[in-house]
């Protein structure tokens, strides 16, 4: 039996794919938003908003006390965190509970054996589960002991933060030397960041893919694993591109990963949704935990698309507190198909990938079979700047990569966001370089191999178009001033409707070349 009116703790797409499930199962849904998030389409979408504060997350979206207190206002049951925020915090979880509502999520207790890598590790190793050589517990200041356990590791070697996240506190060492320095930077970032200075070394698996295991358990002992996803194309540890299945696991690798999953989130007494995450030598095949998402990932949705499975009604059911069907004798299934997705992000990426924020004038989503758009993109949005640049995901499946590959080409052609500036030409030179469609990638591989295509020349005829579409412009306010005609000739002038497409980065269309997409976001 599934809840009678739920509070979506989160913003932008993921609180609009939650809401999405709700209304095919009858669910009330209830959005909380800040003040800079007032005209959003999850605000819109919901039976039911209240305001928690001021623009900032830490204001708003972050304050336990005021989620709560927008849940018992609002007479929500349970709470779904979506990803980011309070996602994978303990705290709220028990905030949850001791206020009686549901939280569609892990227990706080799971959360907190998962939160810290050392810990985690630990864990990992009494289950089992291979971890990647390394020590634990480093105090910075105990310089000896780091020297004589980075040797018995070996270089390269990382400093990372135990409470790190989003790739910070890591710092990578490829001598003795560097050592001490990145101990310094690791620790002072870790205890700026997260509020804990406590470090650990681990060897660098130099041509490691990032793949991860998707994982639902209930509470009555059935954990499933929906097998894995390639996360290897990252920018600074943060993932831009994922697919379903690897193309680099088979199904016996594929048995291995999953029965590793399973028994890392059987030793915590986890329950609900979550990813554990791996590295996989390339040169070895081997394969290293690293660590667990508490909670629903970004990239779920290729997972949902080649197991045919809905994660969001999984959640909610074994939030309620029904039963997984059994995982079957023979393992994991199968996959079906071929999945990618792309983060569309408000970034340039001809300009280093600097954010581009500001008002959106126009959104076309792509259509056509197998072709998704999750996004909280509208006609009008001002995308605000406190929060993640993340506006959209573009996710695609097909018989087989090759297809799943050309789907995402075309699609990624068809998408136009006028107004802000996104990364999706980077997302169409990805689709088109030799090493990506090899399935040749590592975690290192984007920074090292890849480069963008120079900025395409803009058409001369779109200069003149905004040169006579100027100087028709121009024209027409010249004639309302002396009481002329009004715009009506001006207004239909071929030449003014291009200039204004061109501005505004809508669709041109021209003789010789069709519709062409204005700016740098398009064909």
């Amino acid at each position: 039996m599934y809840f009678r009116r739920l509070l979506i703790a989160n913003r932008g797409e993921i609180a609009l794919r939650v809401q999405r499930t709700c209304r095919e199962l009858g669910i009330e849904t209830v959005a909380i938003y800040s003040e800079a998030d007032r005209n959003s389409l999850h605000v819109r979408n919901a039976d039911r908003a209240v305001c928690v504060g001021p623009g900032p997350a830490i204001e708003s979206y972050l304050v336990i006390e005021k989620v709560i207190a927008a849940a018992v206002e609002s007479g929500a049951d349970a709470i779904h965190p979506g990803y980011g925020f309070l996602s994978e915090n303990a705290d709220f979880a028990d905030a949850c509970e001791a206020a009686g509502i549901t939280f569609v999520g892990p227990p706080g207790s799971a959360m907190r054996q998962l939160g810290g890598k050392v810990s985690a590790r630990r864990l990992m190793e009494e289950a089992g589960v291979p971890i990647v050589p390394g020590a634990n517990d480093i105090d910075p200041s105990d310089l000896e002991r780091a020297r004589a356990e980075a040797e018995r590791v070996g270089f390269p070697l990382l400093v990372k933060a135990s409470a790190g996240g989003g790739g910070r506190g890591i710092r990578q060492v490829d001598e003795p030397g560097q050592l001490e320095a990145a101990m310094e930077l690791s620790a002072s970032e870790a205890r700026s960041s997260f509020g804990d200075a406590t470090i650990f070394l681990e060897r660098y698996v130099q041509r490691a893919r990032h793949v991860e295991v998707q994982v639902m358990a209930d509470a009555h002992g059935t954990v499933r694993a929906y097998g894995e996803r390639e996360c290897s194309v990252q920018r600074r540890h943060q993932k831009l591109v994922e697919e379903a299945p690897s193309p680099a696991v088979e199904p016996d690798l594929r048995q291995r990963l999953c029965e590793a999953a399973v028994a890392a989130v059987r030793s915590c007494g986890y329950q609900n949704a979550g990813t554990v995450e791996f590295l996989l030598d390339d040169d070895t095949g081997e394969f290293f935990f690293l660590e667990v998402n508490a909670r629903l990932q970004v990239e779920h949705p290729v997972t949902e698309l080649v197991y045919g499975v809905d994660l969001v009604a999984q959640q909610l059911a074994v939030a309620a507190g029904e039963a997984l069907p059994p995982d079957p004798a023979l393992g994991p299934p199968e996959p079906e198909g071929w999945a990618i997705e792309c983060r569309i992000n408000g970034e340039d990426p001809y300009q280093n990938f600097i954010p581009s924020l500001g008002l959106v004038d126009r959104v076309e989503a792509p259509l056509g079979p197998g072709v998704r758009f999750d996004s909280m993109l509208f006609d009008g949005l001002d995308v605000p700047v406190y929060y993640d640049s993340m506006l959209g995901k573009l996710i695609v499946w097909a018989e087989d990569r090759s297809l799943a590959l050309a789907r995402m080409r075309r699609a990624l052609d068809d998408l136009l966001v006028a107004g802000v500036v996104t990364n999706a030409p980077f997302h169409r030179a990805l689709m088109d370089h030799p090493d990506f469609i090899a399935g040749a990638v590592h975690t290192k591989w984007l920074e090292s191999s890849f480069q963008m295509p120079p900025l395409p020349e803009q058409d001369p005829r779109e200069r003149v178009a905004l040169i006579a579409g100027a100087i028709a412009s121009e024209l027409a306010a010249a004639r309302r001033q002396a009481g002329g005609p009004a715009a009506g000739a001006a207004s239909t002038s071929r030449w003014l409707r291009a200039a204004r497409s061109r501005a505004s980065g809508l669709p041109v269309r021209t003789a010789a070349s069709g519709w062409r997409r204005a700016g740098r976001g398009g064909r």
